[in-house]
């Protein structure tokens, strides 16, 4: 499979400070990658070397084979970006401004006409074709940001909390439609909220102190962290300070009348003692689970490696 996007030794200065350095990955296929890392971590300015708003100081981006820097336009024209703040003009209809939004894009006269029609209808926005965009509620503002973006069936759609400032119905919405996107395009999803990135993301890119602290799964880093508790439900429990009493065990805490959560010494699992001492003691054992990390302390975990 061809290489979608590809950063090489990507660097950035403003004035003496390195605002990112030697940042290198690769996307090969569809589907929705996160770009996480705190304020002032290099994100930002990853994303908009990226998109063309910066000429980066030392390295590469290569979209679709295209190097950015030998062919801006050429390399531009296979990507889509929608901004945290929707680029749209508010006094526009919502087909007057995709009209323009693909004449921006260079697509061609005679075809413009049936690419609005095609992405409006994929945004789900093409009952809202005549109506001012100043008119449209945040959630509908944000799909015709998102329309514009893909109007050209670029090979890369950069999304920069395509969910922020949504209520609790338009977030859900706006996920459906980015996983429907995901399909046939390659997302590259910057996002504050963990919760987001784990529920729309397959990989993980993170940048920290200007310097890319991890890039994998999203798998990956839901365990990058070493479980140090588990979850354990009795029909006959025992009190806690008899479950302290196991070797490996450094605290319990009981969640329920029958079922507690038991925290473990780093690399020494009590899962075999658990089930051996409930068999011994008549404690009834129903359910013993590994807890997975939790995101929070992952994130917390990589920005200390900066």
């Amino acid at each position: 499979m061809s290489t979608v996007l590809k950063v090489e030794n990507l660097s950035h200065r403003y004035s003496s400070a390195w605002a990112i350095r030697d940042i290198n990955f690769e996307i090969s296929q569809p589907g929705v990658i996160g770009l996480l890392g705190s304020n002032g971590a290099g994100k930002s300015t990853t994303m908009n070397i990226i998109c063309g708003v910066l000429n980066q100081t030392e390295g590469n981006v290569i979209i679709n084979g295209i190097n950015k820097s030998k062919d801006p336009r050429l390399a531009k024209k296979q990507l889509g970006f929608l901004p945290q703040t929707p680029p749209v003009y508010s006094d526009f209809t919502v087909q007057e401004f995709l009209t323009y939004a693909a004449d921006l894009r260079f697509i061609e006269t005679g075809k413009v006409k049936k690419a609005v029609a095609e992405v409006m209808d994929r945004t789900g926005i093409t009952h809202f074709s005549s109506r001012l965009i100043r008119n449209l509620s945040g959630g509908y503002r944000q799909r015709v940001g998102i329309a514009q973006a893909i109007i050209h069936k670029p090979g890369i759609v950069v999304l920069d909390e395509p969910t922020n400032g949504l209520d609790p119905n338009q977030i859900i919405e706006a996920r459906k439609l980015i996983r429907e996107i995901a399909v046939d395009h390659t997302i590259l999803l910057s996002s504050h909220v963990l919760s987001e990135i784990n529920l729309l993301c397959r990989d993980i890119i993170m940048i920290e102190g200007g310097r890319m602290v991890f890039s994998d799964s999203m798998e990956s880093f839901n365990n990058y962290l070493q479980p140090t508790t588990i979850l354990v439900r009795m029909e006959n429990p025992p009190s806690e300070s008899e479950l302290s009493k196991i070797p490996g065990v450094t605290k319990v805490q009981f969640i329920t009348d029958r079922q507690c959560r038991i925290w473990f010494a780093e690399n020494k699992p009590v899962n075999e003692s658990i089930i051996a001492a409930s068999i011994q003691h008549n404690w009834k054992l129903q359910e013993i689970s590994l807890e997975k990390s939790v995101l929070d302390d992952v994130f917390k975990q990589l920005s200390r490696q900066s």
